[in-house]
């Protein structure tokens, strides 16, 4: 093989090298292309509109359209165009394809789901494309950990919010409630009878707090958090240490205040300091009720005084009435109120100072005497 010829063949062989490797590269693509569609990413923004929603609608809007699932459960794939576009998305124009991200063809790849809470759990992170902040916030909710402790029925973003007629979760002030009840419905239905559910669902009282309020909305919590028990009382004293609003009903926030300088209260106070402790100290809910709260004179009030000797036997099975009786029930004593207490308090706040003071003087006057004493004898000698 002469020169030109080999620098020929090595021209030719580089060639068929580099298109041996573009062609690998371009296989390579198209696989990772292909794979992505197939699992849509979760942390992605949003894709733009694409297909209209009137092209996805020209079918499912077709009354009855539906599809039988492996499960033998019936899945139902009509969509009221009414209804999505008075939900927020339809509002701000968001697109079918937006939030279905895994449908890009026509006829769609089958439907990966066995039963129709497969279809919730194939889609509900979906919602995270938009809304990673909120999606963040459920993972150390107890949703979340009922669901990855295998409870397949634990609440997801579409279970509160819907999936085409998602709306503003917070009007009217009951939907947050009544979103709740679709699970905790006897919960719901105590909450309902309750001092705050009974203003809220019958009187439409916006100042009373609804679940979310004390539980919180996507990072919630609840009884099976020691943390969520022992800080509770800081949850009451949003509303209960307001004075403005407090003030319109006539509820003296000194409620709080005395809560916390009693013994129940100084010991929860203290304990917050040193986690890992155990504690049976009483914190608001364990007097006064957790969903059935009741006004505090109402007959089936747990802190009236007739109940209210049941109410300290759980923590005190010895007590007797005269124990309840010496509770003041979070009142400052006044001439009003508990006068014999209040005069009693009085008396020591004056007498104990007195005496104390009157020591203190007493010793100086001592000393002084003393050391005059003694220097008038050194004095004489």
């Amino acid at each position: 093989m002469h020169g030109g010829d080999v620098l020929k063949y090595i021209y030719r062989s580089g060639l068929l090298g580099i298109s041996i490797l573009l062609f690998g590269l371009l296989l390579l693509t198209s696989a990772a292309a292909v794979s992505a569609s197939e699992q849509p990413d979760i942390k992605a923004a949003p894709s733009k509109q694409g297909v209209a929603n009137e092209t996805c609608l020209s079918c499912h809007a077709s009354p009855g359209m539906q599809t039988t699932l492996p499960s033998g459960e019936i899945l139902n794939l009509t969509v009221d165009a009414e209804v999505f576009d008075n939900s927020i998305h339809g509002q701000q124009g968001y697109a079918c394809v937006q939030c279905h991200v895994d449908i890009t063809e026509f006829p769609h790849r089958p439907l990966k789901a066995e039963t129709r809470r497969d279809v919730s759990l194939l889609y509900y992170q979906n919602c995270a494309r938009c809304h990673q902040d909120k999606y963040d916030s459920t993972l150390d909710s107890v949703h979340q950990n009922a669901l990855e402790e295998g409870n397949e029925e634990a609440a997801l973003c579409v279970d509160c919010h819907g999936f085409h007629n998602v709306t503003d979760p917070t009007t009217p002030m009951t939907r947050s409630a009544e979103t709740c009840a679709q699970c905790h419905s006897q919960i719901f239905a105590e909450y309902s009878e309750s001092v705050h559910g009974s203003a809220l669902i019958g009187e439409g009282n916006p100042d009373v707090p609804t679940c979310i309020d004390c539980h919180g909305v996507h990072n919630v919590s609840g009884p099976s958090n020691t943390d969520f028990h022992l800080f509770s009382p800081q949850l009451c004293a949003e509303c209960h240490a307001d004075e403005e609003l407090m003030a319109k009903y006539g509820i003296s926030t000194n409620v709080f205040n005395s809560y916390l300088s009693d013994f129940h209260g100084t010991t929860v106070i203290f304990e917050q300091q040193f986690e890992g402790q155990e504690t049976n100290k009483p914190v608001c809910v364990d007097c006064h009720g957790v969903h059935n709260m009741k006004k505090v004179d109402d007959a089936e009030s747990k802190v009236i005084r007739q109940n209210l000797i049941i109410t300290c036997q759980r923590c005190h099975p010895e007590a007797t009435s005269n124990f309840a009786d010496s509770w003041l029930g979070h009142y400052e004593p006044n001439l009003q109120k508990f006068p014999a207490v209040y005069l009693v308090d009085l008396f020591y706040s004056i007498f104990i100072p007195a005496v104390l003071g009157f020591m203190v003087l007493f010793v100086f006057g001592d000393a002084t005497r003393r050391l005059i004493i003694r220097r008038r004898e050194k004095k004489d000698e």
